[in-house]
């Protein structure tokens, strides 16, 4: 298909990406065989942004993209990150200029590549300014190690304070229907600033297919048991919004996570939502949506389907959320 691009900073590219994270973790037991398929497909249907990062899989996510853009590496903008730790069943974050250099000298070994086209901090460390890391990151893009800087869940003041280090190219954050917070602050600072926005989930991790009924459909590994939305008695109250949305969907002769993925697609063609999968057939289905044109109608009704008092649930345990916005 014939990809729309959309503006990231000074970067063009492909107007939806691809998130590799699932292909490792998260999401039940991955296939590598079908995965490295879908990316092949993916970059044949003309994606270029592969998402991934140094957590996913405790390294295995990057060294599973590595292996499927061996010789296809000038068809890709590769996007991973660093800075989160998992240990102790807990989260931890570190942004110190000395562990910034680590991490992008392993990423780049894990990738098989001489360079990291989008290198984004994963989350602040609050114990570390966002200069010194920063600072390091341009360091960095001097000796042509990355190309563009980008940081992920960050608070609008931080944004800034980075971008007046070295250009920020692309703020990643969590962007759906269900989770708008970016809205009242970041997207505008991002904007003042000619920052581009990457939404991840932006299908609810998953909730928006409208396959999802009951928390038993996933399996004992999956993340989502401990995401508060997925809690039985909280996933029951938003089926109402994807049966909304599903009717929605049906007089626009689509499904309704891609009615969902349109919405956001027409946010702004500084926009590349990076839905993520490990099957072909869902990345056709979501790039599909990319072609389903919404008037300022149907875009009002969409998100009235998903008012933000009527979420149930919030979008983390309050283990995680405390490494968010900082």
């Amino acid at each position: 298909m014939n990809l729309p691009t959309h503006q990231l900073g000074e970067l063009r590219i492909g107007a939806q990406g691809l998130g590799c994270m699932g292909m490792s973790q998260s999401y039940g037991t991955g296939d590598d065989t079908e995965s490295i398929a879908t990316i092949h497909r993916a970059l044949e249907l003309g994606v270029d942004l592969l998402d991934t990062a140094n957590v996913y899989g405790d390294g295995a996510n990057e060294r599973l993209v590595g292996q499927a853009i061996a010789g296809r590496r000038d068809q890709v903008v590769l996007a991973t990150k660093f800075g989160i730790i998992h240990g102790d069943d807990a989260q931890h974050v570190r942004g110190d200029a000395a562990y910034v250099r680590q991490c992008c000298e392993e990423s780049l070994w894990r990738l098989g590549v001489d360079h990291i086209d989008l290198y984004y901090q994963h989350r602040v460390d609050p114990d570390v300014p966002v200069e010194e890391t920063f600072g390091a990151l341009s360091e960095l893009v001097a000796e042509g190690k990355v190309r563009y800087l980008g940081i992920s869940e960050a608070g609008a003041d931080t944004v800034r304070r980075a971008h007046a280090v070295h250009p920020v190219t692309a703020l990643q954050s969590e962007w759906s229907l269900w989770t708008r917070d970016i809205e009242d602050e970041v997207v505008p600072t991002c904007r003042e600033l000619g920052i581009g926005i990457v939404p991840f989930s932006p299908l609810g991790r998953g909730f928006f297919t409208g396959t999802i009924t009951s928390s038993a459909d996933f399996d004992s590994g999956d993340m989502r048991h401990k995401l508060p939305r997925f809690a039985e008695e909280n996933l029951n109250q938003n089926q109402a919004i994807v049966r909304t949305l599903q009717s929605l969907a049906d007089d626009k002769g689509v499904t309704p996570g891609q009615l969902a993925l349109a919405w956001l697609a027409h946010q702004g063609s500084d926009v590349v939502p990076i839905p993520g999968t490990k099957r072909r057939g869902y990345l056709t289905e979501n790039l599909a949506a990319l072609e389903v044109e919404l008037s300022r109608s149907e875009l009002a009704a969409i998100e009235q389907a998903a008012p933000r008092e009527a979420v149930a649930g919030a979008r983390y345990p309050e283990s995680l959320t405390r490494h968010v916005g900082n």
